[in-house]
């Protein structure tokens, strides 16, 4: 039932900021189209928190990003024009497509103190959108269906499942789904595609005649079908349909090394926009080796 146990990796971002890495991973870099996710705290922030808490902008390529919260407020501004916070429950979607850059500022909990718990995770675009043009958009209320039975609390984040359907723009198949069990209830894992996974954010549950705690992500086998809370637990359940090789390297995703390469001498030579209400500082081009090409047979 389980094909992988992964564990989270603390990182620092700086000021004091850090997350709980889980993909991508060594032995197993995308689950479906999903390709990075990353445990936002959970971490007090007090009130006058110095700037370098913030994430200040930076460029994506070739994916889309999305932002959710069980706690605090994260404000965004990007390239296409967007500005709004993302609040618990809510998603902010942005497709970056063949470019956009954007900016995450804790201006909430610099002003008045803040609790930050949430994930950020990314999916890899199919090769046909890669290129297509950044969009952002943010969802709330009924675009994410919520549902509670046996304890069991859901809300879906994005795709479908459970006979739900979110109301972002998905570019392939996928599911990604937020539960809140009570202890001693058990919830459905959705089915029907092809690779799945999930993510103990808080608490301690059961599956396959073990016991995994907060920060675990279980890769699933095709015959996990549920789980059991052993105490009060939220998770995240997210899967899909697998698009294909892709290269990662900093922000940027691409199938293509060469790309990726563009992709950093178009932020290293300042040709990415920033955007129009945060451009007066940018995050820059890490000193880091570019992914090798694929070897040729």
């Amino acid at each position: 039932m389980i094909e992988m146990v992964i564990e989270q990796r603390r990182r620092s971002l700086g000021g004091g900021l850090e997350v709980g890495r889980v993909l991508p991973f060594a032995k197993r870099r995308m689950v479906g189209p999903f390709i990075f996710f990353d445990h936002m705290g959970p971490i007090g922030l007090p009130a006058g928190i110095p700037a370098e808490v913030d994430v200040r902008p930076h460029p994506h390529i070739g994916l889309s990003t999305i932002t959710y919260l069980f706690a605090g407020e994260v404000m965004h501004r990007d390239s296409v024009g967007s500005e709004l916070p993302v609040r618990p429950r809510e998603v902010n979607w942005m497709t970056a497509g063949r470019g956009i850059t954007h900016s995450e500022r804790f201006e909430k909990a610099r002003a008045e103190g803040d609790f930050l718990d949430g994930i950020q995770a990314w999916v890899a675009l199919p090769k046909e959108y890669e290129e297509t043009d950044p969009a952002f958009s943010h969802h709330e209320g009924d675009d994410l269906p919520q549902w509670s039975e046996g304890g069991v609390r859901g809300q879906l984040i994005a795709g479908s499942a459970y006979g739900l359907t979110a109301g972002a723009r998905t570019h392939s198949p996928l599911f990604y789904a937020h539960l809140d069990m009570e202890a001693g209830a058990t919830a459905e894992i959705p089915t029907g595609h092809a690779e799945r996974a999930l993510y103990v954010a808080s608490g301690e549950v059961e599956l396959d005649g073990r016991r995994f705690g907060a920060g675990t992500m279980l890769v699933l086998g095709p015959d996990a079908s549920g789980v059991r809370a052993a105490q009060r637990s939220t998770l995240m359940l997210l899967g899909g349909e697998p698009v294909g090789e892709r290269f990662l390297y900093w922000n940027f995703v691409s199938s293509s090394t060469e790309r990726l390469a563009q992709a950093a001498e178009d932020w290293k030579a300042g040709r990415m926009k920033l955007p129009d209400t945060d451009d007066g500082e940018y995050i820059p081009l890490p000193d880091t080796p570019m992914p090798s090409p694929p070897a040729m047979s």
